[in-house]
């Protein structure tokens, strides 16, 4: 944009639409890379989880060597192969993963594209905050990503996969469930730890503020179970519990975030 002449409605739109066609060509070079990459990524990043020498399960062995626990949670051996039932599932999640990896690597360029768009309408002292506030939510935005592929993710599935109803019964997992669990984890996981920064520009605006959310932490914690149950796909009280306890603490932390207002002060 200009900074030299106000821009019309149509000039605003205009804008849009070529800052739309940008994100959109790096997604889908992005996705085209990955594509062609794909049977390596798939193998070394994706499957990882599947098998026993994977960072987050060799971490919880070496702490259980140091400890001298004595626990399955340290120690177990794990692996999980993989089955096919849908002819047509490996080409369609080959496709998926490419474009949802894409999207996810592309978080940054997108958040420096809304950055572009927004900065000329904001005045001095309005641009800092939320050029901090962008740099904030794309960090974030990483490390839930990192936590939910590294831990999150492996701990629910090295548990729903050696869960046993009964001895008669061989889990056996499928391709199309592990990559929808694989996928709704860690995207959620990303998104959730947004909360901080979406909680900090409200307070901005006045619309939240500190004691607000002391106030209504029981009814949040409540909230937060639900929506940790609506977001994992199994359901089950240990997924419920892994997703649910990383949310209550980016509550907290959204309420740090908050500066006190002088009213505020004494609570």
């Amino acid at each position: 944009m200009s900074d030299d002449k106000e821009l019309t409605f149509w000039d605003h739109l205009d804008e849009l639409r070529k800052v739309l066609i940008r994100v959109l060509c790096v997604w889908f070079v992005l996705g085209v890379g990955y594509f062609m990459a794909m049977p390596y990524l798939f193998d070394k990043v994706v499957l990882a989880p599947c098998n026993n020498d994977f960072v987050f399960y060799d971490l919880l062995r070496y702490i259980g060597e140091r400890l001298q626990l004595k626990d399955d949670f340290f120690t177990q051996e794990f692996h999980v192969k993989l089955v096919n039932i849908n002819l047509a599932a490996p080409f369609l999640i080959h496709m998926s993963t490419a474009f949802w990896m894409s999207v996810v690597t592309a978080a940054p360029y997108l958040f420096y594209e809304i950055w572009r768009f927004v900065s000329p309408a904001l005045y001095p002292h309005e641009l800092r905050g939320v050029r901090k506030a962008m740099l904030i939510g794309a960090g974030m935005f990483f490390v839930g990503v990192l936590i939910g592929y590294f831990m999150v993710y492996p701990l629910t599935l090295r548990f729903l996969s050696t869960y046993q109803l009964s001895s008669l019964i061989e889990n056996q997992i499928s391709l199309n469930s592990y990559i929808d669990n694989f996928m709704m984890l860690i995207l959620c996981m990303g998104l959730a730890f947004e909360l901080p920064l979406v909680t900090w520009l409200l307070s901005l605006l006045g619309i939240v503020h500190k004691r607000l959310l002391r106030k209504y932490r029981r009814h949040a914690v409540v909230l937060i179970v639900i929506v940790a149950a609506v977001i994992t796909p199994t359901g089950d009280p240990f997924t419920l519990a892994v997703v649910a306890i990383p949310l209550y603490l980016l509550y907290e932390l959204s309420i740090l975030m908050i500066k006190d207002k002088p009213a505020e002060a004494e609570e």
